[in-house]
């Protein structure tokens, strides 16, 4: 019996605090092996993913409100913020992204079967609707931006009320501390069940889609996710390289480990803020800095949107036989950079944005909403691997943006010893 009681604190105990990874890699094999055996309950505990995800969904618009006006107004005239470094990072890796795509899809060249257009699929007709459709969310109400996960909004208002807010009085600040340091609880709670979450997704989508669709698309596949390989493994760490003129792979790895494995399962880079913000804060990062450069990355910081952007639209020109010089892939580089900061930080939220970059190359529109149809039936890979790269890039050059030369590296990464 006393043997029994102590197995069962050891289940306990690997539940309440054991690492969080360990625990997603318990829900992810328990996942598959539930669609596989019982493809019918792996169905029914789709509801737990849906949970963890809309729980998610639900607090981030909060969270970033709440943690941006806080930073700004409880912001120190000595503060150590960097954000400038780490938006330019960002612009960065992007345009790096793009060009990378343009590079891989001329040495490794693919074609795509266009069959069947999609109905009903809105997708912007040039660069000046992204442009227009951002400013128009700059000035949204911020009731509505908070219901609808409107980021750009959110972080407006938050802006500007945490610079009305610093003028204010001592309970104004306390307050906001207050609310700052409740929500964070809050998300600390919801992070705690990743792992229940990641094992409905998982059962779920391997039980309702299978992998059997995907083999037509290998080629495409392989393609688009040895281009986010490559981005995350290569190009990010030699970007940080040169930034701290340290070996960034521990960091890299850290935030693929740590941020990389949730967002490729939720498969939105506005649900994985909760967690990249938490992840900052335990890596010791500046609150004041994260709190705004976390949300903007989630909006701006999208490489792997910029390299399915750019290899979807491709495949159609090298379907189609059109040829390309130096100037237009370099201005496809531009394009899908600028355009792949206007993505929707939701699944799929860069495909849309493939019929624009395709119009430089005089391909009509139905013909490239066929390619996004493709997008969507290999989503279930493509999606997940730009999300990862995506949200884990964020943490990345957060940390990268906020080093100084002098710092010790890694910065205070306790992660390993400290349970998730």
């Amino acid at each position: 019996m006393a043997q029994q009681s102590g197995g069962g604190n050891v289940v306990l105990d690997f539940i309440l605090r054991g690492r969080l990874v360990t625990q997603i890699v318990v829900g992810l094999v328990a996942g598959v092996i539930l669609a596989a055996v019982w493809p019918a309950a792996g169905l029914a505990v789709g509801l737990l993913g849906d949970f963890f995800v809309g729980a998610l969904k639900a607090v981030a618009p909060v969270l970033v409100l709440i943690l941006v006006c806080a930073a700004i107004t409880n912001h120190k005239t000595d503060s150590q913020a960097r954000m400038g470094p780490v938006v330019a990072l960002y612009l960065i890796g992007t345009f790096a992204a793009a060009v990378l795509a343009v590079v891989a899809s001329f040495v490794f060249p693919v074609t795509l079967q266009l069959t069947g257009i999609p109905e009903e699929m809105a997708a912007p007709q040039g660069l000046g609707e992204v442009v227009k459709n951002i400013l128009l969310k700059l000035v949204d109400n911020p009731a509505n931006a908070i219901a609808e996960a409107n980021y750009i909004g959110i972080l407006a208002w938050a802006i500007a009320l945490g610079l009305v807010f610093r003028h204010g009085s001592d309970t104004v600040k306390s307050l906001m501390s207050d609310l700052d340091a409740g929500i964070t609880n809050i998300v600390k709670a919801i992070i705690r069940l990743a792992p229940i979450g990641i094992f409905g997704i998982v059962a779920s989508t391997i039980a309702a889609t299978g992998f059997g669709a995907l083999v037509g698309y290998a080629n495409l596949l392989a393609l688009l996710v040895g281009c986010m390989l490559a981005m995350a493994l290569v190009v990010n760490p030699l970007i940080v390289f040169l930034r701290m003129r340290k070996n960034p792979y521990p960091l890299v790895f850290t935030c693929l480990r740590e941020s990389g494995i949730t967002a490729f399962f939720m498969r939105s880079s506005a649900a994985n803020i909760p967690v990249n913000i938490e992840l900052c804060r335990r890596m010791n990062l500046d609150e004041e800095t994260y709190a705004v450069t976390i949300p903007v990355g989630a909006t701006v910081n999208m490489g792997g949107a910029a390299i399915t952007i750019t290899v979807m639209t491709l495949a159609a020109v090298n379907t189609l036989g059109i040829e390309v010089d130096f100037a237009s892939a370099v201005l496809l580089s531009v394009i899908a950079a600028v355009a792949a900061a206007g993505a929707s930080g939701v699944a799929g939220g860069s495909l849309l944005l493939i019929p624009m970059a395709a119009s430089l190359f005089g391909i009509d529109n139905a013909t490239a909403m066929q390619v996004v149809s493709i997008g969507f039936i290999i989503g279930v890979v493509q999606d997940s691997a730009e999300t990862a790269l995506n949200s884990s890039t964020d943490v990345l050059f957060t940390a990268a943006g906020s080093y100084k030369q002098g710092d010790p590296y890694p910065r205070k990464l306790p992660l390993d010893a400290v349970p998730v």
